[in-house]
């Protein structure tokens, strides 16, 4: 079973329970989803009314950390831990899982120490240890590991939820990439056509000098006729002699 379709099948499982608990019971549901070793996505989770309504409750803070945890990264979790819940292990894995994913959406070439910084990771042999196991095992990430670079180059990578407004400028980008091919499929569409025109052009050209060559050919020939016949002639003249 590939990753994305037992993630979904994963948010599907908590949907259906956030959508039958009472808000004072979703607090260990949200810590359970944000625990849980396949699921990477929480958009969907977030749009169940029953989550939403525990905005301004006393346990407002875990609805917090089920947008962490759908938008944030490890940095943003340690600058705003004193009003978040403290983060259990399985927790805090998950959320430095995605936080690789949140630089490889963007970065096809992720520095060593860039990363080591944004995981709280002391040494190489850790980091790349993590990025082996807890990444591309999981599937959330394919790469190549270059010591001698101290990167990780990004092959592919597993998106992570839109921010709100997010998806309003992810269209925006694609009306201009798809505006952008328009307007390259017309330069390549011209090019095409002079191409074409170019070789009609050659062709007629190469015709041309092939009948002038045929021309000079038949010239030349009538030419030897006549002095053959001339020749003929004057030897017959001085035998007649």
């Amino acid at each position: 079973m590939d990753i994305e379709q037992k993630q979904a099948e994963v948010i599907n499982h908590f949907v259906k329970q956030a959508s039958t608990l009472q808000v004072s019971l979703l607090t260990p549901l949200i810590v359970e989803a944000t625990a849980h070793p396949s699921l990477f996505a929480f958009s969907e989770i977030l749009a169940v009314p029953s989550v939403a309504e525990l905005e301004g409750t006393e346990n407002s803070r875990y609805l917090d950390v089920l947008r962490l945890f759908a938008y944030g990264t490890w940095t943003d979790y340690k600058n705003n831990a004193g009003r978040l819940p403290e983060l259990i292990p399985d927790q805090v894995l998950k959320l430095k899982q995605l936080t690789v994913l949140t630089f490889a959406e963007t970065n096809k070439v992720l520095p060593y120490d860039q990363l080591m910084q944004e995981l709280d990771v002391t040494n190489v042999r850790e980091l790349e240890d993590f990025l082996i196991n807890e990444c591309m095992y999981a599937g959330i990430v394919r790469g190549k590991l270059d010591q001698l670079r101290r990167c990780f180059e990004v092959q592919f990578a597993a998106g992570r939820d839109l921010r709100p407004g997010q998806l309003g400028n992810m269209l925006q980008t694609l009306s201009n990439w798809l505006a952008t091919s328009e307007d390259l499929l017309v330069s390549i569409q011209e090019k095409i056509k002079w191409a074409d025109t170019t070789s009609e052009l050659d062709k007629q050209h190469r015709k041309d000098v092939e009948d002038r060559v045929e021309e000079v050919k038949k010239s030349l020939s009538l030419k030897d006729d006549f002095l053959e016949g001339v020749l003929e002639q004057k030897n017959s003249n001085d035998y007649g002699n």
